[in-house]
């Protein structure tokens, strides 16, 4: 983790982040999930494939990615000329711990008549060892491009994989993964609300387990929800994903009111996620100033996860025939 000089407490923060994104030739990213003031410092707000895109189109010589480390490991792959600095090192992710390399890769050389669909939350190593990587808002054009006779692994999140299986009939071999975050949700908690709110649609991510996503009115990628909450027509909306996206909402739509879904006991913190709120400005402006924590990755590597994303944007855009999905 990221040390804190006891000397940045009478520190214009936000001035100098400022200075030092002129300075370092820097582009400052951040996730939906994080903190509200480090998403209105960012040059670009989104979901974690659409800021590495955005930010290699840049001419920015320094990514500081406000995320987690698959993500800024992401931006590296697609940047591997750019510093990728991420504010702490520590901004893991509950899916990509579920699934270590080499239990993933063991368990591919099982089914090695399966190809693997992997989940973007996942780490380099995992993506360099799959066929195909699928993010929230693609995965449902990717799979229906694969030949229904293509067995199919999905991982690392059993609950996204769970939801594709049942809308699409297909039958997939799940990684027991979950988000930790999405899993805390209560049912009994969430139909208390909707009680109390009836007319309330609720939006809900695909990693939400099946119990909530059921009762979902719309079910979608962060950045779904968000232009969902932007078209639906009702003025209250019911949130079933990590609570900081709410911010991007109530900018966008102010006139409109949104709930965060409930956790266990109906307002525990449990539905912001503890990795996500390790970035702080502190760490940010460090970042900046140090250029550490540095993301690197070995070339070799880097080409191989990049072939499972690159496959990935050619189906999402349709220029991939189906007789180029087998095995990598």
């Amino acid at each position: 983790m990221t040390a804190m000089p006891a000397n940045l407490s009478g520190l214009d923060l936000r001035a100098e982040i400022e200075r030092l994104r002129k300075e370092r030739n820097a582009v400052i990213l951040a996730h939906y999930y994080q903190r509200p003031e480090l998403q209105d410092i960012a040059d670009f707000v989104g979901d974690s494939l659409e800021l590495s895109r955005k930010a290699a189109e840049t001419d920015a010589d320094v990514i500081a990615f406000c995320g987690v480390k698959f993500m800024a490991e992401t931006a590296k792959i697609l940047s591997p000329e750019k510093i990728v600095v991420l504010p702490d090192m520590e901004a893991g992710c509950s899916l990509e711990d579920s699934c270590p390399p080499e239990k993933f890769a063991a368990f591919r050389a099982a089914h090695p008549d399966h190809i693997a669909l992997t989940y973007i939350n996942c780490s380099t190593e995992v993506k360099a060892l799959s066929d195909i990587i699928v993010t929230s808002s693609s995965a449902e054009t990717i799979l229906q491009q694969i030949p229904a006779d293509q067995k199919i692994i999905f991982g690392p999140d059993r609950h996204l994989g769970g939801y594709l299986s049942r809308k699409f009939g297909r039958e997939m071999l799940l990684w027991p993964g979950v988000c930790i975050v999405h899993e805390a949700f209560s049912e009994t908690e969430l139909l208390k609300l909707k009680a109390q709110h009836p007319t309330a649609p609720i939006a809900a991510h695909p990693e939400c387990p099946p119990h909530i996503v059921d009762h979902a009115d719309y079910v979608g990628s962060t950045s779904g929800i968000l232009n969902y909450a932007k078209t639906v027509e009702a003025d209250t909306l019911i949130v079933a994903t990590e609570p900081h996206i709410i911010h991007q909402m109530q900018l966008a739509i102010p006139n409109k009111t949104f709930i965060g879904a409930p956790g266990a006991d109906g307002n525990c913190n449990c539905n912001i996620c503890p990795y996500m709120a390790l970035n702080t400005m502190e760490k940010l402006y460090i970042a900046l100033r140090d250029l550490e924590p540095r993301v690197e990755i070995d070339e070799q590597l880097r080409l191989d996860a990049k072939r499972s994303l690159d496959r990935m944007l050619d189906m999402a855009s349709g220029t991939v025939g189906k007789g180029d999905l087998g095995s990598r």
